[in-house]
């Protein structure tokens, strides 16, 4: 009887120091685009606030957005998808679609951003669908900021992540971008 007792105490102590290590782990949120064919996790600490609608005088009036802010660590992360109306279909790794994206999105960074630097360029996929993550540095919201951007497409819906970190948060930046890609 002894031995039960004294192993229901070291069972149960294992449960209570079990379930402190699972509360220990950062609780997260799970985000879907692309009808659900990219998901991805954010820590809870990144609060979401919804862009404002699109304009249809700058063609932007089928994108919807999400910004998700971190005020500990001060980095975001905004999730857009727009649809094309142009009757072309985005096949989910179309590679024409995806380098054109990346010059597209060099192109508008570098005009916007005198700053703007882009540093590397990666290929990723995931579950057959291609995206393009573009790293680089500028000047934004009063500060230099790295950031990695993800570019994306499938059907008539095109997907932009941007992870927008503090320049003096290498580290925090990475396990950021690790968030996104799963460790990719």
């Amino acid at each position: 009887m002894a031995t039960f007792t004294k192993t229901a105490v070291l069972l149960a102590l294992a449960l209570t120091a079990g379930s402190a290590f699972a509360a220990a782990k950062p609780a997260t949120q799970t985000l879907s685009t692309l009808g659900g064919k990219f998901t991805f996790s954010l820590p809870k600490a990144y609060v979401a606030d919804t862009l404002p609608a699109g304009k249809a005088e700058d063609g932007t009036a089928d994108t919807q957005g999400t910004m998700y802010a971190n005020q500990t660590t001060k980095s975001v992360v905004i999730v857009a998808e727009t649809v094309r109306n142009d009757g072309v279909t985005i096949q989910d790794n179309d590679t024409q679609f995806l380098d054109g994206a990346v010059a597209g999105f060099v192109k508008d960074q570098t005009a916007a951003l005198p700053d703007f630097k882009k540093l590397s360029e990666k290929k990723l996929t995931f579950k057959g669908l291609g995206l393009r993550q573009v790293d680089s540095t500028a000047t934004q919201g009063g500060g230099k900021t790295l950031n990695s951007t993800f570019l994306g497409g499938s059907g008539n819906h095109l997907l932009v992540i941007q992870a927008i970190s503090r320049a003096d948060d290498v580290k925090g930046h990475a396990e950021l971008v690790k968030q996104i890609t799963g460790g990719k």
